[in-house]
């Protein structure tokens, strides 16, 4: 029998899916995320997890940290794999081989394994209407491999790949938006999330997962070593993030959209850019561009959300 204890005026499950002893990095936020969406999926999944720092942190051999029927997959294809294991259930129950029973398909990967090598493999999935959840670890990053730049790094952060200097500002292209595509693709539930806010992330989890045909949550995880902020201040970031709608927490149901997090003011970027050595090299006309870009980015969310609203009370 599952156990329960009381956070506030929530019941969270007890039990620990994604089992501590792993080793992820002082203040991962990915690490915090995960922890969150186990609690939100329960026990009657399967899981595919593309190559990442969640799999090799969560799985170093003779070791695992899932305490959940658990594959792991390459970084291309973990739509593709959780497919194929959503067809083949529904192939054995329709031959009576499998009693049918509500085990979800849940697909895992972070930025680089979904914006970029995985992005065919996801688009094609959801094209085809399976059923079942993808999840998005967004450290917008490749950080397991050396903080080389992904299509989800945002415009003027510093990696590896794309490091700052007298003649660059680090990243130039603006940060993929992966939810957006999702939503192109017209399937049922689309949804940004981060652990900062740790029951809207459970919510929509728990909401995606039990949506018939595909469902997509993009979870914003902040990464202490690539992004050089204090590992004690990760939850502090991603609320920073949020207020100041670099990353606003919505979900689009069935083509509305709606506002989760809405802060009556926004927080300026920099409130957000001066807790992270990614961005330190900024100049203030490149901030002055960031906040517009985000402003008017944001402003065009709202006015979704107010039209899903305007819908709703007619």
């Amino acid at each position: 029998m599952e156990e329960y204890v009381t956070i506030g005026r929530r019941l969270v499950p007890k039990d620990e899916l994604f089992a501590p002893g792993h080793r992820a990095c002082l203040g991962c936020g990915e690490a915090l995320a995960l922890r969150l969406v186990m609690k939100a999926l329960g026990q009657n999944v399967i899981i595919a997890n593309a190559t990442g720092c969640m799999e090799v942190v969560s799985s170093p051999q003779p070791w695992t940290s899932w305490h959940v029927p658990w594959i792991h997959t390459l970084f291309e294809n973990a739509a593709a794999v959780a497919s194929g294991i959503e067809a083949g259930l529904k192939a054995m129950t329709r031959k009576g081989r499998w009693e049918a029973r509500d085990v979800r398909v849940v697909a895992i990967a972070g930025d680089g394994g979904t914006a970029d090598i995985g992005l065919q493999a996801l688009s094609g999935a959801l094209e085809r209407g399976h059923d079942f959840l993808y999840i998005c670890l967004d450290n917008e990053a490749y950080m397991n491999t050396g903080i080389q730049r992904s299509s989800a790094t945002p415009y003027g952060a510093s990696t590896t790949t794309a490091p700052a200097g007298k003649k660059s500002i680090g990243q130039v292209t603006w940060k993929k938006n992966v939810p957006a595509i999702a939503v192109a693709h017209e399937i049922p539930y689309v949804a940004t999330a981060c652990p900062s806010y740790p029951f809207d992330l459970m919510d929509k989890v728990t909401k995606g997962a039990a949506t018939p045909g595909p469902a997509y949550v993009h979870i914003l995880s902040v990464c202490p070593v690539g992004w050089r902020s204090a590992p004690d201040l990760t939850v502090r970031v991603g609320r920073l993030a949020v207020q100041t709608a670099v990353f606003p927490l919505y979900e689009v149901e069935n083509g509305r959209y709606r506002l989760n997090v809405a802060p009556p003011k926004l927080r300026p970027v920099t409130d957000y850019f001066e807790l992270q050595g990614r961005f330190r090299h900024l100049t203030p006309d490149i901030i002055e561009k960031i906040q517009k870009r985000v402003t008017d980015e944001y402003e065009r969310l709202k006015a979704k959300a107010a039209t899903t609203e305007l819908q709703e009370n007619n």
